[in-house]
């Protein structure tokens, strides 16, 4: 009895066998949506403290007897290493499970559960060190005998652009004259901070470079151009402090800081050229037309969209942007309905989004207070 109190299932629960089993490792507590998103699927959860112990005794055992017929879902790479030993050596497929591109209304780190997730067999979409199913998506679907599809693309980012929603949308609403000043002639850089540590970061770019860092690449690089530095809105809130983030206050005396979590749709405003490292946030700008210079290798870098510091040789042929948007957003992530309980496609996630900012509007969120 002991040995059975670590197990992920409880003793009164038969297994499913009519349905493959799915075993989920590295999830938060709270994220218990997982379920929801595997209806097809037996789901086992294991704690996100799943120890090697009670790996051995109990997962190790499941996993083995109910090949072929079984699969593990890891939240992005946080299955502990013996784990991702273990299913190579008996190839299980560890399927890798991250946000989608529109999420929510809050933070992820506020517990918010998301609209979208990406399931990937091979990697992570963030990952630049190793082939992932977008990117063999992006490589290899026949987009030119699928114009229906570019043309959902084309009108998906029409409908991103008209709504001004976002991955996350917690910031507050302000003019760009109110937040820039009048442009009068200046060319406009904004920098995108990102969250420090984050594996979008890790995995995606080759420099070990800081949001600081960033801000003084651009400043070298434009000399005489407004620079503005919009920092991660989980830094912003403090959501983020392990490992510790570079302050945004030292780079002050080189750019404008926003210190104030702004809507990135207003955010983009007046802007003329953007600087990330991988940031989502940086083809939320091209979709705008604003050119982007990315320093690590993001998803829609190297198709001939950007420009790239590092550069990734599995990224093939050049891509419309109405082409990278309907892999990106419409094909490779999945998009549920948290109240009627369905899978949904793009469109229908998108207008959710927007009825759940219009009630966060109503709760509070307005506009910003920005100095005079």
């Amino acid at each position: 009895m002991a040995i059975c109190r670590f197990a992920g299932i409880s003793l009164g629960k038969k297994r499913d066998r009519n349905r493959p089993l799915g075993v989920v490792i590295g999830f938060s507590p709270w994220k218990t949506f997982i379920r929801d998103w595997l209806p097809g699927y037996d789901i086992r959860r294991e704690s996100n403290k799943l120890t090697r112990r009670d790996f051995w005794l109990n997962t190790a055992p499941v996993l083995l007897s109910a090949r072929p017929n079984v699969e593990v879902f890891a939240w992005g790479y946080k299955e502990p290493p013996f784990v991702t030993r273990f299913c190579r050596r008996h190839k299980i497929t560890i399927n890798r499970v991250e946000d989608g591109f529109i999420r929510s209304v809050q933070l992820g780190a506020a517990k918010a559960p998301p609209l979208s997730i990406c399931i990937d067999r091979q990697g992570l979409y963030f990952d630049a060190t190793r082939p992932s199913d977008l990117e063999d998506l992006l490589n290899s679907f026949d987009f030119d005998a699928r114009p229906d599809l570019v043309e959902r693309g084309r009108r998906g980012i029409e409908a991103l652009l008209g709504s001004k929603l976002s991955k996350y949308n917690t910031g507050a609403f302000a003019s760009a004259e109110s937040l820039y000043g009048p442009k009068r002639g200046r060319k406009r850089i904004l920098v995108l901070g990102q969250v420090e540590g984050d594996m979008s970061i890790i995995k995606g770019c080759a420099a070990n470079l800081t949001n600081n860092d960033l801000v003084r690449i651009a400043r070298k690089e434009n000399p005489d151009a407004h620079i503005i530095y919009k920092p991660h809105p989980e830094v912003l809130h403090g959501a983020r402090k392990d490992p510790p983030q570079s302050d945004p206050r030292e780079v002050m005396d080189v750019a404008q800081v926003l210190l104030q979590d702004i809507s990135l749709a207003d955010a983009f405003e007046t802007i003329d050229h953007v600087y990330t490292i991988t940031s989502l946030s940086g083809f939320e700008a091209l979709i705008r037309g604003i050119p982007v210079t990315c320093l690590g290798a993001p998803f829609y870098s190297g198709w001939g969209l950007t420009d790239d510091r590092q550069l990734t040789g599995r990224r093939k042929r050049k891509l419309t942007i109405e082409k990278l948007f309907a892999g990106a957003y419409i094909l490779y992530p999945r998009y549920y309905h948290p109240t009627r309980r369905e899978m949904i496609e793009y469109e229908e996630a998108l207008a959710l989004l927007a009825e759940m900012r219009e009630a966060s509007v109503g709760k509070g969120r307005s506009v910003a207070n920005v100095p005079a």
